[in-house]
């Protein structure tokens, strides 16, 4: 049995998900004895000798580390851990979810290339592949998301990586993720899945033959709204360029914060289960309530994207969109300001459920034109549910929308 390695099989079956999110990747003795792993803040490693130096640079001693840009223990607790809760290989971890995503597109792609991603990826993501990849001569193509006929006309010999969101933020688009990896094999294209609102206990990427998986591990994963992090997981092969790059780029997180996403991650399938279990309790009561007009929330049966999530997800997530029958941004302001319970803010996959509008936060750079051509409207309100009691939020909506 390897260091990291848990639960010797002994004839039993393998450690689950929440049996790998409390002790995968841990060494199972630490510095001091401790139970939790240690916060190193150092920014340089020290050699006791010139053969040491040496075995390093020939890389006969793999355990230990040089400087803080290339890589920290408890990064590396954390990676193993990220990597175990996928299925993958390998992870390497960013300072957010953009560098992650940034990072693994530099590495990948080079002048000439071209890129192809459904049309609701996150929008800095398509806002980087649009406006900043092309002074690379990288060319990105937009499909309307889920349409893969179209992902395919798109492929030509040029095209070098399929890009989505699943489910997708914020209208909850499901992707098919086995028809999309194959899409990718069969034109020897390689495919990244965006899973940050799936998360690993709802949506497994790489077991359908995703090569990249990626997480804003600032949401659901961590949990708790008070750290910045992102990873991008893959093979050994596929991540080693990647995990290059990051020491040049620079784009690596603080030790404090590798703590903070450990300390996470421990409780992360209790946490799962409260957003599935809250997300679906608030979306049956707006999608009966009279003054909604319309939920966005793929366990719903009226969702377009339902059987494809009833067939490839576990649950359905904390987060949902709704809109207000009638209403024009003031009238939609008045809901949001009536709760008590979730705060106005950006992001999600926090304990504490956020609201938001988001023509008026992740939207409001837009104009009216443009918000409506992706599908964003003045009466729409994006909620993230918390691990709150699922009647509290409930209610908390109910006084809400009647008063």
């Amino acid at each position: 049995m390897s260091d990291h390695e848990i639960l010797p099989n002994r004839g039993c079956a393998p450690p689950r998900l929440s049996t790998l999110a409390v002790h995968a990747g841990e060494e199972r003795l630490k510095p001091g004895n401790a139970i939790t792993d240690a916060i190193f803040c150092t920014a340089t490693y020290t050699f006791p000798d010139t053969q040491a130096v040496l075995d390093f640079v020939e890389q006969e001693e793999q355990t230990r580390e040089e400087y803080g840009r290339y890589g920290n223990p408890t990064e590396k607790v954390a990676e193993r851990k990220l990597a175990a809760l996928e299925g993958g290989e390998s992870a390497v971890l960013f300072a957010t979810g953009m560098a992650a995503v940034t990072g693994l597109l530099l590495a990948k792609l080079k002048a000439g290339d071209e890129i192809i991603l459904f049309n609701e990826c996150y929008h800095r993501t398509r806002q980087f592949c649009r406006e900043h990849l092309t002074k690379f001569g990288i060319r990105t193509h937009e499909i309307p998301a889920c349409d893969y006929d179209r992902m395919e006309a798109a492929i030509g010999p040029s095209t070098k990586l399929l890009v989505s969101e699943s489910p997708t933020n914020p209208h909850l688009s499901v992707v098919d993720l086995e028809r999309f990896a194959e899409l990718g094999r069969r034109h020897g294209v390689e495919t990244l899945i965006d899973a940050t609102l799936g998360t690993p206990y709802n949506v497994r990427p790489l077991e359908t033959g995703v090569d990249y998986v990626l997480h804003s591990c600032t949401k659901y994963l961590a949990g708790h709204n008070d750290m910045l992090a992102g990873v991008v997981i893959g093979s050994e092969e596929k991540m080693a360029e990647v995990r290059e790059l990051r020491g040049i780029l620079g784009a690596i997180n603080s030790p404090h914060n590798f703590y903070l996403l450990l300390r996470g991650l421990k409780t992360f399938e209790l946490r799962m289960q409260r957003h599935n279990e809250n997300g679906q309790a608030l979306a049956e009561f707006l999608h009966a309530h009279p003054r909604v007009e319309k939920v966005f929330y793929p366990g719903l049966p009226s969702h377009p994207y339902h059987e494809i999530a009833r067939r490839t997800m576990k649950g359905f997530g904390g987060l949902l969109t709704f809109q207000i029958k009638g209403a024009d941004w003031r009238r939609t302001a008045d809901v949001v300001d009536r709760v008590r319970i979730p705060r106005i803010g950006p992001s999600l996959g926090g304990v504490e459920s956020i609201i938001e509008q988001p023509s008026l936060m992740s939207y409001h750079s837009y104009t009216q034109e443009q918000r409506e051509a992706v599908g964003i409207f003045d009466n729409m309100i994006r909620v993230s549910c918390g691990i709150e009691n699922p009647e509290d939020l409930v209610a908390d909506f109910a006084q809400a929308l009647d008063s």
